[in-house]
C-alpha cells in the first residue's frame, strides 16, 4: 500500500512537472490527481522538492535504461559506451526529459553530477573503462578522470540541447563534439 502511494504521487508529479513545470505545479492539484492529500506527500517525499528529486530519479533511471539497451546492439565495449553517451544526449529532444530533468532538476535540485542517479552512471562508466583500459583499447588514462570527463560531457552536452532555442540543430553539433572529444581516449 505504501508503495503503491509513492507511486501514485511520482505518477500525478510526473505529469503535473511536464505540463506547468515544478515552481507552477501546484501540490493540491498534483494530490488530488493522485486521489491522495498533502500529507501523503509529505509522509513519502518530506516536501515538493523531495518529489521532484523522486521523479528525476525515476526519469533519469529511465534514461539510463535507455542508453543501455542502445550500447547493448554494439559490436565493441568502446561503441557500446560512446552510444550510451549519444543515446543520453538525445534523449534531450524529449519534451518531458527537457523540462523536468534538464531544466527544472539542476533549478531545483543542484548539481546533476552529485545525484545518486548519476552516481550509478559514473560507476557504470568506471566499469567499462577499466575493462577496456585493461584489454588495451585505451591510452594510458587516469580511469576516473576518464569516466568523470566522459559523463560529463554527455550530461553537458544534453543540458545544453535542452535549454538551446532550437534542439534539434543542437543536438548534431553535440553528438559530432562528444564523439570527437571522447575518441580521443582510444589507444588508435
Amino acid at each position: 500500500m505504501m508503495e503503491e502511494t509513492r507511486l501514485k504521487l511520482i505518477a500525478a508529479a510526473r505529469l503535473a512537472f511536464a505540463e506547468k513545470g515544478f515552481a507552477n505545479a501546484s501540490m493540491d492539484d498534483l494530490t488530488a490527481t493522485a486521489g491522495l492529500t498533502r500529507g501523503a506527500l509529505y509522509h513519502h517525499f518530506g516536501d515538493k522538492k523531495g518529489l521532484l528529486a523522486a521523479v528525476v530519479a525515476q526519469i533519469d533511471g529511465e534514461m539510463a535504461e535507455r542508453a543501455r539497451q542502445t550500447g547493448e546492439q554494439a559490436l565493441t565495449g568502446w561503441a557500446a559506451l560512446e552510444a550510451q553517451g549519444l543515446a543520453y544526449i538525445e534523449a534531450a529532444l524529449d519534451p518531458e526529459v527537457q523540462r523536468i530533468v534538464l531544466l527544472d532538476g539542476p533549478a531545483f535540485l543542484g548539481d546533476p553530477s552529485q545525484w545518486p542517479s548519476q552516481s550509478a552512471c559514473l560507476e557504470d562508466t568506471r566499469m567499462a573503462l577499466t575493462e577496456m583500459f585493461e584489454a588495451g583499447v585505451l591510452k594510458p588514462v587516469d580511469i576516473e578522470a576518464a569516466a568523470r570527463l566522459l559523463n560529463g560531457a554527455a550530461l553537458n552536452a544534453a543540458l545544453w540541447v535542452a535549454s538551446s532555442g532550437d534542439p534539434h540543430a543542437t543536438l548534431p553539433k553535440a553528438s559530432a563534439a562528444f564523439k570527437l572529444f571522447s575518441s580521443g581516449f582510444l589507444a588508435t
